[in-house]
């Protein structure tokens, strides 16, 4: 199997660790001719393709990964043949405009995780070369409809919130006096004993929290807090946003 991977930069290259981590050859990576594709050939021994043509014309699996705006233009005249799959990791891309017929068109949003193998990626529709490739990054979820895959794709910006909302308790906890590297390796690893916790026990998660706040407790009143300031009506405002943007604007 060659994978191709049109489109090189952050989240591509993310992915690319991701299948070497996962045992995936630089012999079986085939990179589009831009961005950060000549220097990670150089690095890992990936080849380098002539051109998008010369890419597509190779490559079994295509994962497209260049900006949204310009997926559907980038993917217009190539030689997609039957048989081949494309793999858009372009958020708020819809399969209708990604016209690669006779080839099969899914959907993906790995998260830069996918370069430790931790990316939890939604993909639609489920196809099992897809299944495959996504579960070298991480754990792959099959959804069953687009909009499931949109309101899904929200996730893939939550990501980011989580990562700063790490960051800035971090630098909260530094400026208290605690050793900045342990303060975020011990931030960052709550946000994961939290996350794993409620995806590996199968009780209501209002069950979980209420197990955890103790009245009087100090859970309690950081809670009480962030309600008064009205964080969790600006999380599910700044959700609904984002998948605004996925469903209702062009793409960018």
């Amino acid at each position: 199997m060659i994978l191709g991977v049109l489109g090189v930069g952050h989240l591509a290259a993310s992915m690319l660790a991701g299948f070497q981590r996962s045992g995936l050859g630089p012999e079986s990576i085939l990179l589009s001719p831009r961005g950060k594709a000549a220097a990670l050939c150089a690095r890992h021994g990936f080849r380098l393709a002539a051109g998008n043509r010369d890419l597509v014309e190779r490559a079994d699996i295509v994962i497209l990964a260049v900006r949204p705006a310009q997926a559907p233009q980038v993917v217009q005249d190539l030689p997609w043949r039957e048989g081949q799959l494309l793999i858009s990791v372009c958020a708020g891309v819809p399969l209708s405009r990604l016209g690669v017929a006779p080839a099969r068109v899914v959907r993906a949003m790995p998260f830069t995780a996918a370069e430790i193998g931790a990316s939890p990626t939604a993909y639609f529709p489920d196809v099992e070369e897809a299944r495959a490739v996504l579960g070298r990054l991480g754990p792959s979820i099959a959804l069953a409809s687009e909009r499931d895959f949109e309101v899904a794709t929200v996730s893939a910006a939550v990501y980011g919130w989580a990562q700063d909302l790490i960051r800035g308790t971090a630098e909260w906890s530094n400026a208290q006096g605690l050793d900045p590297t342990i303060a975020r390796r011990l931030t960052a690893m709550t946000f994961v004993a939290a996350g794993k916790l409620i995806a590996e026990k199968l009780d209501p998660m209002d069950q979980l929290l209420e197990e955890l706040v103790t009245p009087g407790g100090i859970t309690e009143r950081g809670l009480q807090v962030l309600s008064a300031r009205g964080v969790p009506a600006a999380w599910n405002e700044a959700c609904a946003a984002v998948l605004d943007k996925l469903t209702r604007q062009a793409p960018g």
